[in-house]
Parts: structure tokens; C-alpha cells; sequence
């Protein structure tokens, strides 16, 4: 029919079904939906954190969480055939070797540059470093990449046709500005260099977990290095950290461990 496309297999989500593809003026919609969700939601989370003072983690995962509803919700999208995608080998292999490349530099810059930073986080605190090596996958890398990577490409991928990079790059760029919350540029470049490379693994494999291990790898690696200053907001978290950790503790009596 005029004025309706199908997105190409690379610009979907690996749980989207490729019957959907919206015509013109439902496309002239997900353009502003894409600016209200990813360029001015980030900016009233960050006037709640910077200027009204709540904690973000409290702010935060009910908007996330309202992604993951909205996916559950959408007819055009299957949560189970996106969780059920693997990924190759030599997949993994790639994420390994940029990480060990990338994740290397950085490590050698942060020894070199701030070695007053560097480890201090595992060496001063281990225990609540520990913690956080075990939530931080848990409670923030897998609501990020459902939204930043599979709504993402399955919501705004009719959006770029057949133009894979301009959405990557797109992507990119949104996942750095959603970082503006924390107030510095090093977050915000950083994340948007790490979420080029995250928006490119997920238009490459279409698998969540290919992403989920790479956001992961990439984010410990923030905690552990000194770099985890530039992603806190003055704001203390713990509380809401104080009853995660206890609902941890109390499954893990449970098990035996």
C-alpha cells in the first residue's frame, strides 16, 4: 500500500514481527513520541534529581519499568522471542576482544591519570562494590537495553527505513543524552561512545543478552576503575540499594547460600 513500508530485519527487535509497518502519519507520531520519550523524558528526570532532590534509582525504574509494560502490551511484539535469541560465538568473542582493547585503554588511562581513583572502590568498600557488581546487572542493565535497544529498534525502526547507521548513531547519541541526569560530560560521552557500540551489537545480532553482556562487562568497569564518580548524583541511592540488598540476603537464606 502507499505510504507503508516494512522495516528491514536489521532495524527491528529480535522479538518485533515483521507484519507491522505503520503508514505515513503513524510515522509523522512515533517521530514526537521518539522526542517526548528519549529527549524530554530525560530532562524532567533530570529536573526531579538535580533540582528536586529524589534519589534517582527511585525516580528511575518506574520509567523504565513503563517500557516494559508497554512492549508486554504492544501486539506487534513477542517478550518471548526476543529473550529466547542467542547470539554466535564469534559474536561473543567480539564482544570480549573490543572489551579487553577499549576496556584495557581505559584502565591503563584511569592507573596512570587518577591513580588515586583507580581501585579504590574495590579496595576501600569491597562489600558494597560486591553488591553492586551483583545488582547493577539485575536492576539496571536489563531495563536499559529493553529500552534503549529492543522498544528502541522495534518502536522507531520504521523510522530509518533502510538507513541503518543514521539509527545507530541515533541511538547512540539518545543513550548518552539520557545520562544528562548525572551533570557531566563524561558520562554523557562516554555512555553515548558505549551506546554506538551497544546500538550497533543489537542492529548486527538482534539478541537482548548479546547486550546485556556487553552493558554489563562495560559497567563494571565504570564501578571498578575510579570512573564511577561521573555516574552519581550527589544523591544518595541507598535506601532503596538498603532493601534490594535485603531481599538478595533473604533469597540466598532461602537457597542455602
Amino acid at each position: 500500500m502507499a505510504g507503508e513500508f516494512r522495516t528491514p530485519p536489521w532495524l527491528s527487535a529480535g522479538g518485533s514481527i515483521n507484519e507491522y509497518h505503520p503508514g505515513l502519519l503513524m510515522r509523522g507520531w512515533l517521530f514526537i513520541e521518539l522526542l517526548l520519550l528519549f529527549v524530554g523524558l530525560p530532562l524532567a528526570l533530570k529536573h526531579a534529581v538535580q533540582i528536586e532532590r529524589m534519589p534517582l534509582f527511585m525516580v528511575l525504574q518506574p520509567v523504565l519499568l513503563a517500557f516494559v509494560v508497554f512492549l508486554l502490551w504492544d501486539r506487534w511484539f513477542l517478550l518471548r522471542r526476543e529473550l529466547v535469541k542467542g547470539f554466535r560465538f564469534m559474536d561473543l568473542l567480539s564482544i570480549l576482544a573490543i572489551f579487553a582493547v577499549g576496556g584495557g585503554m581505559v584502565a591503563a588511562y584511569m592507573a596512570q591519570e587518577m591513580p588515586e581513583r583507580f581501585l579504590a572502590f574495590p579496595r576501600q568498600r569491597y562489600e558494597t562494590y560486591e553488591r553492586v557488581m551483583i545488582l547493577y546487572p539485575l536492576v539496571s542493565v536489563l531495563t536499559q537495553e529493553l529500552v534503549y535497544r529492543t522498544f528502541y529498534f522495534h518502536r522507531y525502526g520504521p523510522l530509518f527505513g533502510a538507513w541503518r547507521w543514521p539509527m545507530i548513531l541515533t541511538n547512540g547519541m539518545l543513550f548518552g543524552f539520557a545520562h544528562i541526569v548525572f551533570d557531566n560530560m563524561v558520562a554523557i560521552i562516554g555512555t553515548g561512545v558505549i551506546g554506538t557500540l551497544l546500538a550497533y551489537r543489537y542492529a548486527t545480532t538482534r539478541s537482548f543478552w548479546a547486550v546485556v553482556i556487553e552493558h554489563t562487562l562495560w559497567g563494571w568497569l565504570v564501578f571498578t576503575v575510579g570512573l564511577n564518580k561521573y555516574f552519581f548524583t550527589g544523591i544518595s541511592n541507598m535506601p532503596a540499594w538498603d532493601r534490594m540488598n535485603d531481599w538478595i540476603e533473604a533469597v540466598q537464606r532461602q537457597i542455602g547460600i
